[in-house]
């Protein structure tokens, strides 16, 4: 058997904590980045659903600000996955979201809808360091393909 050391048996527990308080804010940050990422790209995900249902729907409104039946319809789409879904029991996509944070823009060209811009707007990510805003993204457009039927 070999003889110890003298003042070298807690050597290791120090050097333990040291490289912890290097390491424990990496794997945090890593982690933080990683869901970040994960939230962003499921509402990509929504957005290019709510604007693929957008161009295929009947558009309804003579002017680029569309009725309120298909903003709604659009907005559920985008938040729920279900144009009819009920706000009040239904899940959203991702958590925290809501039809609030919705933009919907509708490109005009020659008096006619030509594009159907639907983006996230307001949504507050949680996250490592702190909350962190999406202004306008992520976004989708996709051109109209729908009907034109105003009233």
């Amino acid at each position: 058997m070999r003889a110890r050391r003298r003042g070298s048996s807690g050597t290791a527990v120090i050097e333990l904590t040291l490289s912890m308080l290097t390491l424990a804010p990496l794997f945090l940050g890593a982690a933080s980045f990683g869901y970040t990422f994960y939230i962003y790209e499921k509402l990509s995900n929504s957005v290019r659903t709510g604007a693929r249902y957008a161009s295929t729907l009947t558009y309804d409104s003579a002017t680029s600000t569309p009725t309120s039946t298909f903003w709604t319809a659009v907005k559920k789409m985008t938040v729920y996955g279900d144009p009819a879904a009920n706000t009040s029991t239904a899940t959203p996509i991702v958590s925290g979201l809501t039809t609030s944070n919705v933009n919907l823009t509708v490109t005009f060209t020659t008096g006619v809808p030509t594009g159907m811009t639907v983006a996230i707007t307001g949504y507050q990510v949680p996250s490592y360091m702190g909350q962190l805003t999406l202004n306008n993204k992520p976004y989708a457009w996709f051109p109209f393909t729908g009907l034109f039927g105003p009233p």
